[in-house]
């Protein structure tokens, strides 16, 4: 393994948590496979591995990037990630403010409602 995808590795669990990497391995097919070495190079180790921001900063960014473009699936799992991040609801709240402005309310709108749900399920969750 190359010393870049040791790093996308990392990272990726850092942000993601082993359980979700894990499965993603797990289901991971030939077909897949040169995809799955991509994200883990160029998203994980060669964007989110940076030390120029923090991940907290990250996170809140690709939130918003997320929402904006629509990506509900993608922003559903970044939102669960700020266990991971340091990102509060706050946090999130803002950058989703900041969507309504500048990608618009309907995208935002939809990403509040996402973004309550996966909070009160990951709520539920820690209350078990």
């Amino acid at each position: 393994m190359s010393d870049l995808r040791e790093k996308g590795t990392r990272t990726r669990r850092r942000v993601l948590g082993d359980a979700h990497v894990d499965r993603s391995i797990a289901n991971q097919t030939p077909a897949d496979a040169p995809f799955q070495a991509l994200i883990t190079d160029a998203a994980w180790g060669h964007v989110w591995a940076r030390d120029t921001i923090s991940l907290r900063e990250r996170s809140m960014m690709t939130i918003a990037l997320l929402a904006g473009l629509g990506n509900d699936h993608e922003l559903a799992l970044h939102l669960r990630a700020t266990r991971n991040t340091g990102a509060s609801e706050a946090d999130v709240m803002e950058a989703l403010l900041h969507v309504a402005i500048y990608a618009g309310v309907p995208r935002a709108n939809n990403a509040i409602r996402i973004a309550k749900e996966t909070f009160a399920a990951m709520a539920q969750e820690d209350a078990k």
